[in-house]
């Protein structure tokens, strides 16, 4: 028998629950009635009715952390992505044999190898996202020798037009604008740009 998709289980498990509810209603006068109407097995249909919750809704029996265990790996995950410093799929798995070490004795506190993928697969608010190299010009940039040569550049501007802290404004890392005052009494404003 060929495994169901997401779409066939979710219709699947609707149908189950219209046939309960008509069953709730009076609609019918046994669940073997309602099971034949709705196509869904008489037994699982029964299993409701004395209570037993859908699959879907309950947190699997092979899952090795608790619900509020996953919430924490999730909240650190998130917050170390926030940070700038995503975690690999093996610090997810480091970060939850912690936790579990923390729960159960060391013998049982081990997870398989797959179970970190799992684990971001099973969480829609995390991905998995390859990373990019690193650009070439962009590791120039924050060169520290680059940039203390072009502040000093910047500083020996600053110097040679006589110019006051409150003369300068419009800074960043493009270029920077600059007020100068003239002898004759003149406001003259001069732009420059210094590429590194």
């Amino acid at each position: 028998m060929p495994a169901q998709t997401r779409t066939e289980k979710a219709q699947k498990e609707g149908r189950k629950l219209l046939a309960l509810q008509a069953l709730r209603k009076g609609q019918f006068s046994s669940a073997q009635a309602a099971a034949r109407l709705y196509d869904v097995s008489k037994p699982s249909l029964t299993d409701r009715i004395h209570g037993r919750v859908a699959r879907t809704e309950l947190h699997a029996n092979s899952h090795k952390l608790t619900e509020t265990e996953e919430q924490a790996l999730v909240q650190w995950i998130l917050s170390m992505y926030k940070r700038g410093y995503p975690p690999r799929i093996c610090a997810v798995g480091e970060a939850a044999k912690l936790i579990l070490k923390q729960r159960v004795s060391s013998a049982s506190a081990l997870i398989g190898k797959n179970w970190p993928r799992n684990f971001v697969n099973r969480h829609t608010e995390l991905k998995s996202k390859y990373t990019r190299k690193y650009d070439y010009q962009k590791v120039q940039c924050e060169d520290p020798d680059k940039l203390r040569d072009w502040f000093r550049l910047v500083e020996n501007v600053v110097r040679k037009y006589g110019n006051v802290p409150d003369d300068t404004y419009n800074f960043n890392e493009v270029g920077y604008a600059m007020v100068l005052l003239e002898q004759h009494g003149l406001l003259q404003a001069q732009i420059g740009t210094v590429d590194l």
